[in-house]
């Protein structure tokens, strides 16, 4: 087992290592909340642009579906009326790690953009931007698209330079861990830290111990169950049609088993390859012995695209949340754009 997969595993328990590394914890506890105070009482600025902005983050490290939910929320906003744009910090590209921002085109390199940037450019049907100063990616978002009313942030719950009139939280079956802060546990933020969201978004879990009983609660699941030809995006099949074949199947995202578990549910044995999240794939990583169907999340496939064999296949997922939680989201920001408070 690697350092990190001990790390990361010790985080589901109050073991030996995270009591080791408990002063650590103590530590970042403290010049987190430091920064937040400094935030709050405006030595450090936050920026406020002249739209609502709806922040989707997490409490832990990792991904949970914040980027599937933010699509979500995107699509439905749009069929409400809305003009939404998202942006992100477009972790694992060039762009951001420049310093810069820009805009993410359908067509772009995902190790330029960053791959899930590049997965909602493709799927969202409205602008998207990338900067590690999301308040920057902002501006230039609507200094290039007027038009959107609505700015939805993909990962930015701690990013407190760019001010928000709405925070979602997303947790997954993980939960908070063992509930304490890095390193010695999964959580960037102490769990009072919930209380001033405004919804709780829980992804394929019930309701986790210990929280507050504030801000109201939505259940997300993830939908998926045809397959799409990476080599050929016309061709598409059911999990059926993999059925007697050898399937290898690789996953480098937050959570690699929620998608292995996908495919067990659909009836799909595959031997499977996690890797970790936002890797960069090599052409020797998905070549695998008598491999005749190759399976992959759509994060891998945007990074894929051109190294993959011809017998790789994409699962396209769509989240569903109950109840609306987009009804919530835009009568909010009616109540921002006009004044009117919501029906």
């Amino acid at each position: 087992m690697s350092l990190t997969d001990t790390l990361l595993a010790s985080w589901s328990r109050r073991g030996l290592l995270a009591w080791l590394l408990l002063p650590l914890a103590l530590l970042f506890g403290l010049l987190s909340a430091s920064r937040r105070i400094l935030y709050r009482l405006g030595v450090l600025k936050a920026r406020r642009l002249p739209r609502p902005v709806v922040v989707v983050g997490n409490l832990t490290v990792g991904g949970n579906g914040k980027t599937p939910l933010t699509l979500w929320l995107a699509q439905k906003l749009a069929r409400s009326g809305l003009k939404p744009g998202i942006v992100s910090r477009g972790y694992g590209g060039r762009a951001s790690a420049s310093g810069g921002v820009r805009e993410v085109r359908p067509e772009d390199d995902p190790s330029e953009v960053g791959d899930e940037p590049l997965l909602m450019a493709r799927r969202a049907e409205c602008p998207v931007w990338v900067g590690r100063d999301r308040s920057a990616a902002g501006m230039a978002l609507l200094a290039a698209h007027p038009e959107c009313d609505i700015i939805l942030c993909d990962d930015g719950l701690q990013h407190y330079r760019l001010a928000r009139d709405m925070e979602i939280v997303v947790m997954d079956s993980r939960a908070v861990g063992n509930g304490w802060l890095l390193p010695a546990g999964p959580l960037r933020e102490p769990v009072a830290r919930l209380a001033r969201a405004d919804a709780l978004v829980l992804h394929g879990v019930g309701e986790p111990q210990g929280l507050p009983s504030h801000p109201p609660r939505f259940a997300m699941r993830l939908l998926g169950s045809r397959f799409q030809s990476l080599a050929n995006p016309a061709l598409s099949c059911v999990a059926a049609d993999f059925s007697g074949k050898r399937v290898h199947a690789l996953a480098g995202i937050g959570h690699p088993q929620r998608f292995f578990d996908h495919l067990a549910a659909l009836g799909v044995a595959a031997v499977c390859h996690p890797f970790p999240d936002h890797h960069h794939y090599s052409r020797d990583d998905l070549e695998f012995p008598e491999c005749e169907a190759l399976l992959m999340t759509e994060k891998d496939g945007v990074k894929c695209a051109a190294l993959a064999p011809v017998e790789a296949w994409v699962l396209r997922v769509d989240a569903e949340v109950e109840p609306d939680l987009a009804q919530l989201l835009a009568a909010k920001v009616m109540e921002k754009v006009d004044g009117r408070p919501p029906a």
